[in-house]
């Protein structure tokens, strides 16, 4: 069992990022019965998404002379623009290895940032292995999009701010996708708060996770199975061995939800919270939304809104249906 991340390498992320991440507010969803549902807004972060931790924490951290090497990543589309928006703010290099599927807002806005896009197919083997030979040609730093203990420690500081910010939580719901937002987040809530329940929520499509839980190691779906869900950010094909370390140890379980579910999730958050949510985002309430038979019983739920990088035609798609 590879060695988990702290409370304190949490606390350290907390003190790099300090200034830069939006401490993002935990929005009341109306409820019908008297229990209380938070979202917690991440799409409002520079970035549109939570992944701007993780990303900023890392390259923050690096000694000066590598990171003055520039920097690396692989990424489905929110990683990337984390990455890419932390490489401006520090003046560096960025080139991003991105799926050709990726949705167009996405890798347009990477673009905007200055990075520099490598497209390839989309499966967990073509994006690794191009970003390796980039590092290894050029002298750059690959920084993970999720796989990694700075990384973990960075999206950590979601978990350590739903917390301090709402102590009387006793459930909190996390999108996984390769698993770094739900690791950090489990790290810090059950340092803080052990009583409380940790539960990852993916698409019924892409429900890799879930089946790694149950069947006690990391299990890989492909990519054109993962490829089917609308939650274009929970594609990832396959647990990273840390991630699944945490999540063995740390998270309560793994629920899914249906594609309606998450358009469903979408529109109601955007009518009756006044937030976008991109389909990868919505899933955490959608679980509280729908599935509530697979959760614990609950007084105060926090979900996480990891995102809010929609394609603009697919949000207004989910508007219009009735």
């Amino acid at each position: 069992m590879p060695a988990l991340v702290t409370l304190a390498d949490v606390e350290h992320a907390a003190g790099l990022l300090a200034g830069t991440a939006v401490r993002t507010p935990l929005v009341p969803f109306p409820t019908p019965d008297g229990e209380r549902l938070l979202l917690k807004a991440e799409s409002l972060q520079p970035v549109g998404a939570f992944k701007l931790r993780g990303a900023y924490a890392t390259i923050a951290g690096l000694p000066e002379d590598e990171r003055a090497r520039g920097v690396v990543a692989h990424s489905s589309g929110n990683h990337a623009q984390a990455v890419a928006w932390t490489a401006r703010a520090l003046g560096i290099r960025c080139v991003l290895v991105i799926p050709h599927t990726t949705p167009g807002v996405k890798v347009d806005a990477c673009m905007a940032l200055g990075a520099e896009i490598v497209y390839v197919e989309p499966t967990i083997e073509a994006r690794v292995e191009t970003a390796d030979k980039l590092a290894a040609a050029h002298g750059f730093t690959l920084v993970p999009p999720f796989d990694d203990p700075r990384v973990i420690a960075g999206q950590g500081t979601v978990g350590l701010e739903i917390v301090r910010d709402e102590p009387d939580v006793d459930l909190v719901l996390v999108p996984v996708s390769g698993g770094g937002l739900v690791s950090g987040v489990a790290v810090a809530v059950k340092a803080l708060h052990p009583d409380a329940k940790v539960i990852g929520v993916e698409p019924e499509l892409a429900a890799d996770a879930r089946e790694s839980l149950r069947t006690g190691h990391p299990v890989q779906w492909a990519a054109e199975d993962t490829g089917r869900t609308i939650a274009d950010a929970l594609r990832v094909q396959r647990l990273g061995d840390l991630t699944y370390a945490h999540i063995h140890e740390l998270v309560d379980d793994i629920v899914t939800v249906s594609e309606d579910q998450i358009r469903l999730t979408m529109r109601r958050i955007a009518r009756e919270s006044r937030l976008i949510a991109e389909p990868g985002g919505a899933v955490a309430a959608a679980a509280y939304l729908y599935r509530r038979p697979f959760l614990p019983p609950t007084r105060t739920a926090v979900a996480v809104l990891s995102g809010g990088n929609v394609d603009p035609a697919l949000f207004l798609d989910v508007l219009r249906q009735a």
